[in-house]
């Protein structure tokens, strides 16, 4: 996007501020920034500044008296910093003004392809040699970056500052207990000092990835780790829960899953485990399936993946948006697919995980039933995903009873199924015969129904072909006992 910046005539107002930088040579130019008049000289500007320059040299008037910029960032006091540095006037960079020139710096196009030396240059240098070297002074540029947003962010300050933050924290000291105790004190220090959350979200994520190295959160297995190690892990992941930001979306989920593998692998306190449980129930509108694909830690016989965990996180999410329903307000439906509802996404999840669970031979009917009747009906916009789930797990189980097949087909509501569906269903063996005639009736009737709406409209050649599909249809019906 263009900045906001017009060149024009005018006289400057009385009441602004004025500064002539040389006395000896009349100045040339005039450039109103932040409410202040700068009286100046172009040639300085233009030999430093790639901002000023374009504005002189795409200039149709060639004297160019006047120039005003309206969005600088930092105002007058940023550019009389940047002004002075065009000059060659000395002056100190410091923890209190390096955010404010990198960022005008950046503004006004001060980089070497202008000037060897230049004021990029020279704020990266400080940056990376001072600033960033110490814990003290990376909080600092942050909570001053957070004045001069977007443009901080966009020249990578926040995110190194975090970087920084993150990485001192956990190199302070070489005690597990002692770096968990100084980021914790860092952390509350810089939540009482009115850091945005935005800030501590990532950084408390810098310092878990780092601080949980060597886990195995993606199999089954257990990898080796001393006692004393797990115990130190466990109390840093537990103090990592304890800071997390209250607010929805500042974390993603899965972050969040990963937390609460780690959670379950090192089986921290139930109260630990059921925050990240209630925290990704929250945000469920935006998870992804290998999100929900928790290894179970169980060795008797148990399902490959932790079920369990994740009824209870679809558990929270429904009894959110009941209390939602309730207040009036609707969970996340401004971060999720705009093509889908916040619950339509949900319910398009649970289903995916339901079929990629249901092969599992040792995931009995009653965890299937359990976990399939937490989808609300209202979340199914078709019934495919449902009847893709339930072929699964009846594929998987040869050996369930006529009476366990009917439960689980009684999950799903045949009269919602596609065409495509239902060609697939009239075809399964596997579906007991009561669910098939089900779907055979529905189809047969939404074809008399098509039929109904063409003869209406007076088509004579569709009525012939609906009654030739609907002797098929009656064909196999006939394959069942009445």
């Amino acid at each position: 996007m263009r900045r906001r910046c017009q060149i024009f005539w005018g006289d400057v107002k009385e009441d602004e501020k004025e500064m002539i930088f040389s006395q000896e040579i009349p100045s040339d130019v005039t450039v109103l920034a932040g409410g202040a008049s700068f009286s100046l000289h172009k040639f300085p500007l233009v030999s430093k500044c790639g901002y000023i320059r374009k504005l002189v040299s795409e200039s149709n008037d060639a004297d160019l008296p006047e120039i005003q910029i309206l969005d600088i960032p930092g105002g007058a006091e940023a550019f009389e910093l940047a002004a002075k540095f065009c000059y060659g006037i000395n002056f100190e960079i410091s923890k209190e003004n390096i955010v404010l020139l990198r960022c005008v710096a950046e503004y006004l196009e001060m980089t070497e392809d202008y000037a060897v030396g230049n004021l990029v240059a020279r704020t990266e240098a400080y940056l990376n040699e001072v600033a960033l070297k110490s814990l003290a002074g990376a909080v600092s540029v942050l909570h001053l970056s957070e004045n001069l947003l977007p443009l901080a962010e966009k020249v990578n300050l926040v995110s190194r500052c975090i970087d920084a933050i993150a990485f001192m924290a956990c190199r302070e000291s070489q005690s597990q207990f002692s770096r968990i105790d100084i980021f914790r004190r860092v952390l509350i220090a810089m939540m009482a000092g009115g850091f945005k959350q935005y800030a501590l979200g990532p950084i408390l994520m810098l310092y878990a990835q780092k601080s949980l190295r060597g886990l195995e959160l993606s199999g089954r297995g257990r990898k080796k780790i001393e006692p004393q190690q797990e115990h130190e892990k466990r109390v840093v992941l537990e103090t990592i829960v304890s800071l997390l930001p209250r607010e929805r979306n500042v974390l993603s989920v899965s972050f969040l899953s990963m937390l609460l593998r780690a959670a379950i692998h090192l089986k921290t306190t139930v109260a630990c485990r059921l925050d990240l449980e209630k925290r990704m129930a929250l945000q469920l509108g935006q998870a992804v399936l290998d999100d929900l694909l928790i290894p179970s830690r169980s060795f008797t016989g148990d399902t490959l993946f932790d079920v369990d965990t994740v009824q209870s996180i679809m558990m929270n999410y429904l009894d959110y948006e009941v209390e939602g329903d309730r207040l009036g307000y609707q969970t996340d439906d401004e971060y999720v697919s705009p093509q889908l509802s916040n619950m339509e996404r949900v319910g398009k999840l649970m289903e995916n995980y339901l079929a990629e669970i249901a092969s599992d031979s040792n995931l009995t009917v009653s965890r299937f039933i359990g976990l399939a009747e937490l989808i609300p009906e209202q979340s199914r916009i078709t019934e495919d995903g449902m009847y893709r789930a339930i072929d699964i797990f009846l594929k998987a189980h040869p050996a369930l009873r006529d009476m366990e097949r009917k439960k689980v087909c009684s999950l799903m509501d045949c009269q919602k199924l596609s065409r495509e569906a239902c060609a697939h269903a009239a075809q399964n063996d596997r579906l007991p015969a009561q669910t098939v005639v089900q779907v055979l009736y529905y189809e047969q009737q939404r074809l008399r129904d098509v039929m109904n709406d063409n003869l209406m409209g007076g088509d004579s050649a569709l009525p012939s072909k609906m009654n030739l599909y609907s002797t098929d249809i009656l064909l196999f019906l006939m394959r069942f006992p009445a």
